[in-house]
């Protein structure tokens, strides 16, 4: 049983339809077959039953005039009948002698011999065939009633009438079998037809997707009008094309301005290089000065190379160990030996906590101390403190300041303002990205604003607070 069964799961797993629209069409069409059958069965049966209830009543309403008749009096002829109730009987309870007839019945032998044993005073059969053969119907329902006292002594009183010819073939199942047909052949077609134009959408946008490559992400998928989930679909993929695409676009700026930088350094170390080797006498105090500038010019390959590297751990998501990290803590600890540059002050209430990677951190305060620094004239404020649920770092400078137009360009990898690349031609212009990368993968924010404390720049770090520290 078991391997039958598996054969027919294997066959249908060979036969299933693929499309979406033929599976939705046969599961309608399976599901309405039941249901219709489950209906046209119980309707049939129904209509039966109400066909005979119907014709019975009508034979015991006869039978009942009749018992009124004879509870007075006898009949002088023959009992009075009318269609469709034209055989009526007047039977001897004991001998089952026909004692009244109507016309029908005249001569007949008793239309039904009720059974003596019965405890109830009505009884209802069906005679056909060779039980009948003597009557000009097949069949005939007959419906009687016992009564004591009558003119006539104790008898039964029995009517019958015709059953319906309906009932004596399959017609009722054969109409309800055809209308069922229809309606099946009516879902099966509108099913189909329904799923196939909902699905047409479907079709258009998988042939959009066909024709994309990575070199026209500029294409849109169609948008059905109608405000379906189709629809919905079509236009959340089309936002996520679309980011999709400004991330492409993004990383070919990155990797064009990173071969930029790259180049700008490692043309001018071989420049110096083949200056120095066709020199055929080299002078030493050169040749220091040589060596000298080709280590400042490694020192910034490295730095480009160090930040690449770690935009590319920021963008893949790669997480790092977070710890219990004291903002002031660290702020204090970081600035342990600076000397040279402007007046650095610190102000802090107390300990912030965060949660986050330390190095990282510190690698956001590094780089904000170091861009103001480049900026300021002679001093620079840190302010470290707790406003609501976020941990806030800001850095102060008395330079120039950040025009608001540039306040997210700064941001922009290898950007660079004119006044910083005159500051510190050798700076990569990742330092500012780098944070703010750094500071989103915490779920915090880096921006840049004017300052009211010292008229220049303003970075503004937060960090969510770790929940139960207070500052």
């Amino acid at each position: 049983m078991s391997d039958w069964g598996g054969r027919a799961r294997a066959t249908w797993r060979r036969i299933r339809p693929r499309s979406i629209r033929a599976r939705v069409t046969i599961w309608a069409v399976a599901v309405l077959i039941i249901v219709i059958g489950l209906w046209s069965l119980a309707t049939a049966i129904a209509v039966r039953e109400l066909v005979l209830d119907r014709d019975r009543d009508q034979a015991a309403r006869a039978a009942r005039v009749v018992i009124e008749d004879i509870a007075v009096s006898r009949y002088e002829d023959l009992i009075p009948a009318e269609s469709p109730v034209l055989w009526i009987q007047v039977i001897d309870r004991e001998t089952h002698e026909v004692l009244a007839f109507s016309a029908a019945e005249q001569g007949e032998p008793p239309l039904a011999i009720p059974d003596a044993t019965s405890d109830t005073a009505r009884f209802e059969t069906t005679m056909c065939g060779d039980e009948a053969d003597h009557r000009d119907r097949e069949c005939l329902l007959v419906v009687g009633y016992e009564v004591n006292g009558s003119a006539y002594g104790d008898v039964w009183v029995l009517a019958a009438t015709p059953r319906p010819t309906l009932l004596e073939t399959n017609t009722p199942e054969i109409v309800m079998g055809g209308m069922s047909g229809l309606l099946l052949g009516i879902t099966a077609v509108v099913t189909w037809y329904g799923v196939g134009r909902a699905l047409r959408p479907v079709e258009r946008i998988s042939a959009e997707l066909d024709r994309m490559s990575a070199s026209n992400l500029d294409r849109r998928l169609p948008v059905p009008r109608s405000q379906d989930e189709i629809a919905h679909l079509a236009r959340t993929a089309n936002a996520s094309l679309e980011r999709l695409a400004e991330a492409v676009a993004k990383q070919r700026r990155f990797v064009s301005d990173a071969s930029h930088e790259l180049r700008n350094p490692i043309a001018g170390m071989r420049t110096r290089i083949e200056v120095e080797l066709s020199d055929p006498e080299p002078d030493p105090h050169a040749r220091e000065l040589l060596l000298t500038a080709l280590l400042a010019d490694t020192e910034r390959l490295e730095n480009i190379v160090a930040d690449l590297l770690e935009l590319a751990r920021l963008d893949t998501g790669a997480t790092a160990a977070s710890e219990r990290v004291d903002l002031s803590a660290l702020v204090a600890e970081e600035l342990v030996g600076r000397r040279n540059g402007p007046v650095i002050q610190v102000h802090s209430a107390g300990p912030v906590w965060v949660l986050a990677n330390r190095l990282r951190v510190a690698r956001v305060l590094t780089n904000l101390v170091a861009n103001a620094e480049r900026h300021a004239r002679s001093r620079i404020d840190i302010t470290v403190d707790r406003e609501g649920e976020s941990a806030v770092l800001r850095v102060h400078d008395d330079g120039a300041g950040v025009p608001e137009r540039d306040r997210e360009r700064v941001f922009e990898r290898f950007a660079r303002l004119r006044e910083s690349r005159e500051r510190d031609p050798g700076g990569s212009g990742l330092g500012l990205p780098i944070s703010r990368e750094i500071a989103e993968d915490y779920g915090g924010t880096l921006t840049v604003g004017a300052s009211d404390r010292l008229g220049g720049a303003v970075f503004t770090f937060r960090l969510p607070a770790e929940p139960g520290r207070l500052a």
